[in-house]
Parts: structure tokens; C-alpha cells; sequence
């Protein structure tokens, strides 16, 4: 379990800032907040992807878990936008 959650953190570093770069507009979220909802997202992809696929969640990296971790991160960063006020994502600046 301990390796898990390093594991996710590792991950996180990397899932959080792409969720957010996938994300339209500006999210004024903190780095470690970013690495934190990346994490949790890693664990999320995890769990749906061995849940979906019902493989041991100590089998090796995939892809696809990976992806699903992008997407729940996604939903992550949006949640964390709305309940905090912290989502600019739905503003447009028109030229």
C-alpha cells in the first residue's frame, strides 16, 4: 500500500499538469494541489482500470490506466475549480 500511494505521487507529478494543460483557460491551482489531484487521479485510473479489466493492481504499468488517470484528474481540477472558486476554465477574454 505505502508503494502505491509513492507510486501515485510519482505518477501524479506528471498527470496533474497534463490534466491541466488539456484544460482550457487558466486554473489558478498551486503546484502540490496540481501533484495532489494527480495523484488521486493515478489512484482513481488504477481503480477503474482494474476494476474494468479485473487484473491484480500490482501488474505492470498500462497505458490505458494511465489515460483514465488523465480523465479523472480532468474531473479533478474541474471540481476543485468550481468548489473553491479558483476556475477561470469558463472565462473568455474577447479581442
Amino acid at each position: 500500500m505505502f508503494w502505491t500511494i509513492v507510486g501515485a505521487l510519482i505518477v501524479g507529478c506528471f498527470i496533474g499538469p497534463i490534466a491541466r494543460l488539456i484544460l482550457p483557460g487558466k486554473q489558478n491551482i498551486s503546484l502540490p494541489m496540481t501533484v495532489l489531484l494527480g495523484a488521486l487521479g493515478s489512484l482513481g485510473g488504477s481503480a477503474i482500470y482494474t476494476f474494468l479489466t479485473e487484473r491484480d493492481s500490482t501488474s505492470a504499468f498500462h497505458p490505458l490506466g494511465f489515460f483514465i488517470g488523465i480523465a479523472v484528474a480532468i474531473v479533478l481540477v474541474l471540481v476543485y475549480g468550481m468548489v473553491t472558486g479558483k476556475d477561470d476554465t469558463h472565462r473568455r477574454v474577447r479581442s
